[in-house]
């Protein structure tokens, strides 16, 4: 360390202190304990629904009678029977099952079902894929 120059020591105090309390710690029982005990003030506010559950209750009655007053009946479309017949006509003009149609669209077999069974709800991009495999126009002009 020679060259560096002459060591010098500081001699001013280092004051350590902690941090003041957090709003969780002047909650904590122990620390309105001591507030008690030394006389300081101490301000209790009593929560509207602590511990109840009647909030929640009071809504869930509200969006039960709106529910219960809904009359329009909500359903997903339907393939119609329309296309159904005339995808299972081009399908077995060309000779293949349903597998082999899913295959040449990369579908699943049970979407192919699911179309000639008329459970599915109808997707343009699909009933596209099968028009252009089948060579067959199968929706109807609108």
């Amino acid at each position: 360390m020679a060259g560096i120059g002459p060591i010098a020591q500081d001699w001013e105090p280092v004051v350590l202190r902690k941090k003041a309390p957090t709003a969780a710690a002047k909650k904590d029982e122990k620390a309105v304990n001591a507030a008690r005990r030394s006389g300081a003030d101490i301000e209790t506010v009593k929560k509207s629904n602590a511990g109840s559950n009647k909030a929640a209750s009071s809504s869930t009655s509200l969006n039960t009678r709106k529910l219960d007053e809904e009359t329009e009946n909500l359903s997903h479309g339907r393939v119609s029977s329309e296309l159904k017949k005339n995808l299972m006509q081009a399908r077995l003009d060309k000779k293949l099952t349903q597998a082999q149609l899913a295959q040449q669209i990369n579908e699943k077999p049970q979407v192919i079902q699911e179309y000639e069974s008329g459970k599915a709800i109808p997707n343009q991009q699909i009933i596209t894929k099968l028009e252009r495999v089948l060579g067959v126009k199968l929706r109807g002009k609108k």
